[in-house]
């Protein structure tokens, strides 16, 4: 664990703030420029993920990874990649990793040359990430085209074991719907799009959960706020696209249901920029409070992950001036 005092504010000295530590060295990284983490706990220990290379785009990015082994980070390794053939390679985008109940560890992510017009991957791992099974594409759809599976965020699986992923599409504006699977990705089933991306453009839902069957899904807008919607039946159906009282400068956010039935967000604080990168708590999904602050500083700190593990606790990935990502841990009794 380490400290980071910055801006007047120290950031690990804020109730609830246990330890923070960048993924790999920023004097050492893998690539020249990373982003899009995602992250998850296994039997094994936590596993991390994010796209890497050149500069987002750029034809040599690809899904990196690293496990948590004796409390420490491995060494990342590439274990994907956009080669369609010797003389065509495409970038890859947003890797979500997800552990449904039993496993195995799935691992999400797309390529393709611009997001409008990327295509959905699939890998398997049955030893928690140490090694992944051959890549499948997911396949097309009549309601959106190429299926992208979770398309920023992590999926939550039902009480009927199937995997509801949150997911969304930019080629006919930004439009969000939902992708869900029984097979562990070789069936898909499409609800929406929920939106008609004019009213509200948004993208990259995070879904949180309540009793009864409700679901709220948080979304990235393009007017300056983050965006919700509701379900009351499980998924099957979902109201209009609303603002919340919480400001959005058109970036990524996460959330996640807590064990104690609160809702947690991780997302920038602001209209412009993507610092500070601040949490929020809610009750009931309507009212939110902020709570800490990641990040306060000039730069990007952006594209959170978020999940709790079993023992209560809750990490956060997230991008670290596109340099580096930084694993964070957080206790939230104490918020």
């Amino acid at each position: 664990m380490f400290r980071i005092a910055y801006g007047g504010l120290d950031i690990a000295g804020q109730p609830g703030y246990l330890e923070g530590e960048m993924v790999f060295g920023l004097d050492n990284p893998p690539t020249p420029q990373c982003h899009a983490s995602t992250i998850v706990e296994t039997p094994s220990g936590l596993v991390a993920a994010w796209f890497g290379g050149t500069r987002e785009k750029d034809p040599d990015v690809g899904i990196w990874l690293s496990r948590q082994v004796g409390g420490a980070w491995s060494a990342p390794i590439e274990v994907a990649d956009g080669v369609q053939s010797p003389a065509l390679r495409h970038p890859c985008w947003n890797p979500v990793l997800f552990r449904p109940k039993g496993g195995p560890l799935m691992l999400f992510y797309k390529v393709g040359p611009t997001p409008s017009t990327w295509w959905g991957m699939l890998m398997l791992s049955s030893d928690d990430g140490k090694s992944w099974g051959q890549a499948r594409r997911l396949g097309k759809d009549p309601a959106i085209g190429n299926l992208v599976g979770p398309v920023k965020n992590k999926p939550v699986q039902l009480k009927d074991g199937s995997i509801l992923c949150p997911s969304s599409t930019e080629f006919d504006g930004w439009r969000v719907h939902f992708e869900t699977t029984r097979d562990l990705g070789r069936t898909w089933s499409v609800v929406g799009p929920i939106n008609d991306g004019k009213e509200f453009g948004v993208i990259q839902p995070s879904i949180l959960t309540y009793p009864g069957g409700r679901l709220q899904v948080l979304c990235r807008s393009r007017q300056a706020v983050v965006a919700q919607s509701w379900s009351e039946d499980g998924g099957k159906t979902w109201g209009k696209v609303t603002a919340t009282s919480l400001p959005n400068p058109n970036s990524g956010t996460d959330a996640a249901t807590l064990s104690d039935g609160r809702q947690l967000l991780v997302y920038n604080n602001t209209t412009k920029g993507r610092t500070p990168l601040s949490v929020a708590i809610s009750s009931n999904g309507r009212k939110w409070k902020n709570v800490l602050v990641l990040e306060n500083r000039p730069g990007e700190y952006s594209y959170p992950a978020v999940i709790q593990s079993s023992d209560g606790l809750v990490h956060i990935s997230y991008t670290y001036l596109r340099k580096a990502i930084k694993h964070v841990v957080l206790d939230p009794r104490r918020f």
